[in-house]
């Protein structure tokens, strides 16, 4: 379509210094409007409020409300999903017991690492272990809670058991490492059995 069969509107003078418009691009809000057929501003304005509170009319008679759709199955995901679940809880179980018995997590720990000394303050380092295994009790607990529901809604779930064990596990493990590495008597070994350090 061209605009050059059509001739100039006579409401506009003409203007011998530029050029023909085309495409509209001259022509006033008036003039694109009646060319796109929308209504100006005044013809959109209601006559009055309008009610956004109404209630939801009645279902005809035999009509029946659509039914949300049944969440997607996903049996791998479960599967994967409970495995580490199931991995996470004796997890816990078995690390709970070793970490209350905070001396012999320190003795092991340091027979790892070849350092031939002991704790200065056993009995303090006990509330860093607590806290620790309260973690990972919690930290499962939750994990199990979150895996759960997402599971129940169909949705994609094997990551967070993943992705929580591998946070608990860190915090917990920082919350078991701090009493050795608080110790200046277990430093001072660390630094004499390094090669080269001493």
């Amino acid at each position: 379509m061209s605009d050059s069969a059509s001739p100039e509107p006579a409401s506009r003078p003409a203007d011998s210094g530029r050029p023909r418009p085309q495409y509209g691009e001259y022509a006033t809000p008036e003039e694109q409007r009646a060319r796109i057929q929308q209504p100006a501003p005044w013809q959109l304005e209601t006559a009055g409020p309008v009610m956004t509170d109404l209630p939801d009319p009645a279902p005809a008679p035999g009509h029946v409300a659509p039914v949300p759709p049944e969440p997607r199955r996903r049996p791998v995901d479960r599967i994967v999903t409970i495995a580490l679940l199931a991995y996470g809880l004796i997890n816990v179980v078995t690390s709970v017991p070793a970490f209350l018995d905070y001396s012999a997590y320190a003795d092991m720990m340091l027979g790892m690492l070849g350092v031939d000394a002991e704790l200065s303050d056993p009995a303090g380092a006990r509330g860093w272990a607590i806290a620790a295994a309260l973690v990972l009790v919690i930290g499962w607990a939750i994990t199990a809670a979150l895996s759960v529901w997402s599971l129940r809604r169909g949705r994609l779930t094997w990551w967070i058991p993943l992705t929580a064990g591998i946070v608990v596990t860190f915090v917990a493990g920082a919350l078991m490492a701090a009493p050795l590495l608080g110790d200046p008597a277990i430093w001072q070994a660390l630094v004499d059995s390094g090669p080269g350090l001493g």
